[in-house]
């Protein structure tokens, strides 16, 4: 994986974007409870974090298995896609608090930007830090961490802006 860091990365931003968008609707197309677990259940800026993370958790898992030369690469992976996940937010209220309601456009361009934040942030942390084999351990706990919280709250979302879907002024799930 090495030799080849570079187009992992695009691979997985790739996907990443790819999976994410299809995450965006598969609910809505289905209306099955098990979707809602991994897709977008309305259009929350919590619903919209969950899918940048849970495709870069799904490409994690599988480009780990080929990335046995980095030590510390569930941390690196932990802080790409907690950077990612968490510029969905940053640039929907910061372009939204500027700028007034965003249109459609806007909202996609925040989704791959935010990814790509992400993976990119992962390459150059790649090639930084040597790490700590133990901090994996860490980093894959909290990443199932985060992961059981975005389950968690599809179905039963606290009461605060970043889960209100600006569409039908809901929590979670409203079908």
């Amino acid at each position: 994986m090495k030799k080849n860091l570079f187009i992992w990365q695009m691979g997985g931003l790739t996907f990443t974007a790819v999976l994410g968008t299809i995450l965006h609707f598969l609910y809505g197309w289905t209306g099955l409870k098990i979707f809602a677990t991994i897709s977008a259940v309305n259009e929350s800026t919590w619903e919209h974090m969950k899918l940048v993370f849970i495709p870069s958790f799904i490409f994690a898992l599988f480009q780990s298995r080929f990335a046995k030369d980095y030590k510390s690469f569930w941390f690196i992976k932990l802080i790409g896609i907690v950077i990612g996940t968490i510029f969905i937010s940053i640039l929907f209220y910061t372009l939204g608090g500027s700028f007034g309601k965003l249109s459609a456009i806007v909202n996609i361009a925040i989704f791959f930007v935010s990814v790509a934040i992400g993976y990119f942030t992962e390459l150059y942390l790649f090639n930084k830090i040597k790490g700590k084999k133990w901090l994996n351990f860490v980093s894959i706990g909290l990443l199932i961490v985060i992961l059981i919280l975005f389950i968690i709250f599809s179905f039963n979302p606290p009461k605060i802006p970043l889960f209100l879907d600006p569409v039908t002024n809901g929590y979670g799930i409203t079908k």
